[in-house]
């Protein structure tokens, strides 16, 4: 690294590419090239002539200059620690103070980079002249940034007004939905409360009158037992006494038996309380709760729309 200090970059250039040898070759003139380079520029003139004397190479494939090779190494890895220190506004290849502007390669130069092939025909200005040139454009080029930024923040404040009012809007909809839910679970329950009601009333006054045939069932039968048992004792007794007896018994036991008559509607009226159940309660839902199809929706009604 020692060896490359007191070389400058131009020592080191392709006289093709003006960049640092790569792989650098030797030609039989003593002139090196990148071996890419020359590879290139003999394919387009088909003649192994040297670029830099036009002298014939008296060699198809000339040998790699490895003393050149290890030499640009060296420099690039100097270069590369030069330019990991702070230069304190010191070129970094030539360690000269950077006074220069170059504007096709747009980076501060020195004056020795300004004579180098690298720079060749390029365009250079003052520091002090490019730098107010250069910060005028980007405060130009900021103030559109500026005016973007101005209006994302005013887009970020009405999004973020919108994320609470939508909130705002979520809760007081379920408020509205489950105060209109109760209206129907209340009604549900009256309407469940009253047909219930109806279904135990026709219930108590089939069972008052079901007991009531028991009832009279119940007497008949006692009647009938009774009969029967006196009857069966009469003819228990002797001949002369039964006979004495026999028309009474006769005509007791002749007596007529009412039979009680089957009933159609004894048995709960299922069809009144079950049949369409649902669709009863919905048509007296509707004559109770109005249907209304206007609809307002505060999204899209005007800024200045009031209803009292």
């Amino acid at each position: 690294m020692a060896a490359t200090s007191h070389l400058s970059e131009e020592e080191f250039l392709c006289p093709v590419c003006y960049d640092i040898f790569s792989n650098p070759v030797l030609l039989s003139c003593s002139h090196s090239l990148c071996k890419a380079c020359l590879q290139r520029l003999w394919e387009i003139k088909e003649s192994p002539e040297c670029p830099v004397c036009r002298r014939k190479s008296s060699k198809p494939e000339p040998p790699l200059n490895l003393a050149l090779k290890k030499l640009c190494e060296s420099f690039l890895q100097s270069r590369h620690h030069r330019s990991s220190v702070p230069s304190d506004g010191l070129c970094k290849l030539h360690n000269e103070k950077l006074k220069l502007f170059c504007l096709e390669d747009q980076q501060p130069v020195c004056v020795v980079c300004q004579t180098s092939k690298r720079h060749k025909n390029h365009e250079f200005c003052p520091i002090d002249e490019v730098l107010y040139d250069i910060k005028e454009g980007l405060r130009a080029a900021l103030d559109p940034l500026q005016k973007s930024q101005t209006h994302l923040e005013t887009a970020k404040q009405n999004y973020n007004r919108a994320a609470l009012h939508i909130k705002s809007q979520a809760q007081c909809m379920e408020r509205q939905i489950k105060k209109e839910f109760e209206k129907l679970h209340q009604f549900l329950r009256e309407e469940e409360a009253a047909r219930i009601a109806a279904l135990k009333q026709e219930e108590e006054q089939k069972s008052q009158r079901i007991q009531r045939k028991i009832d009279e069932t119940n007497r008949e039968i006692a009647r009938l037992q009774d009969i029967i048992r006196k009857t069966e004792k009469e003819m228990d007794t002797g001949d002369v006494a039964f006979l004495q007896n026999v028309e009474s018994t006769v005509k007791e036991v002749q007596r007529t038996t009412k039979i009680p008559e089957t009933e159609t509607n004894m048995l709960i009226n299922v069809s009144k309380h079950i049949s369409n159940l649902k669709i009863r309660v919905c048509v007296r839902m509707q004559e109770i709760f109005q249907y209304t199809s206007v609809t307002l929706d505060p999204n899209t009604a005007h800024s200045q729309l009031h209803l009292g």
